[in-house]
C-alpha cells in the first residue's frame, strides 16, 4: 500500500497505479480498528470509515462493469439505495467490504488491462449531474475513480483523526511491510 506510488511502465499502469494507491489509503484508515469504530460517525457528517469503503467499492464497480462495460446496474447503485451506501446494513461487516474492495479492484485492473486502448469509450448515464448524450472514455473513467478515491481517503483521513488521533502517516508507518 504505497503512498509514493511506484515508477509506470505506460499510461495504463500509471493509471492503474495511482487508483491503487489511494485504495490503500482507504484500507489503511481502518487498520486496528474495530467493527464498532470502523462504523461510528465521529465528524458533524454521517460518514463512516466502514461505509468511505464500501462506497468506494460500489463506485468503482459500477463505473468499470456498470457504464464501461455496458453491465447491469447494481441494486446498491439504483437512486433509492443511494444512502445505504455509505453505512454497513444488516448481515454486512467491514471485513467484507474490505474482502469485496480487493476483488473489485482486482476486477477493475483485468477489465482495464484487457481493454485495446484507453480510447474505449462507454455512454454516461442519463442524469440531472452528466450532459445529455454524453460519453467518456476509459481513460477519464480512471481519472475519475482516482480523484474519488482520494477525495474520500481524505474524508476517512480526518475521520479516523476524529476517532483516535491516528494521522495517516502513522498508519503508513504500522502497516509499512
Amino acid at each position: 500500500m504505497p503512498t509514493l506510488v511506484r515508477a509506470e511502465t505506460d499510461e495504463r499502469d500509471g493509471l492503474l497505479a495511482f487508483l491503487d494507491a489511494q485504495r490503500g489509503a482507504l484500507h489503511r484508515s481502518v487498520h486496528g480498528l474495530t467493527e464498532e469504530q470502523a462504523n461510528a460517525t465521529p465528524t458533524a457528517g454521517v460518514l463512516s470509515l466502514a461505509g468511505l469503503i464500501k462506497h468506494a467499492a460500489l463506485c468503482e464497480r459500477h463505473w468499470i462493469v456498470t457504464i464501461l462495460m455496458g453491465g447491469e446496474v447494481a441494486e446498491a447503485n439504483r437512486p433509492e439505495a443511494w444512502a445505504d451506501q455509505f453505512r454497513l446494513v444488516d448481515g454486512e461487516t467491514l471485513e467484507g467490504w474490505l474482502k469485496t474492495y480487493q476483488e473489485v479492484a482486482a476486477e477493475t485492473e483485468e477489465i482495464i488491462n484487457g481493454l485495446p486502448d484507453l480510447e474505449v469509450d462507454a455512454a454516461l448515464p442519463t442524469a440531472p449531474w452528466f450532459p445529455p448524450n454524453s460519453r467518456r472514455t476509459a481513460r477519464w473513467i480512471l481519472t475519475h475513480l482516482i480523484e474519488e478515491a482520494a477525495r474520500h481517503a481524505g474524508h476517512a483521513d480526518i475521520v479516523r483523526e476524529t476517532l483516535d488521533g491516528r494521522t495517516a502517516f502513522e498508519l503508513v508507518a504500522d502497516t509499512a511491510s
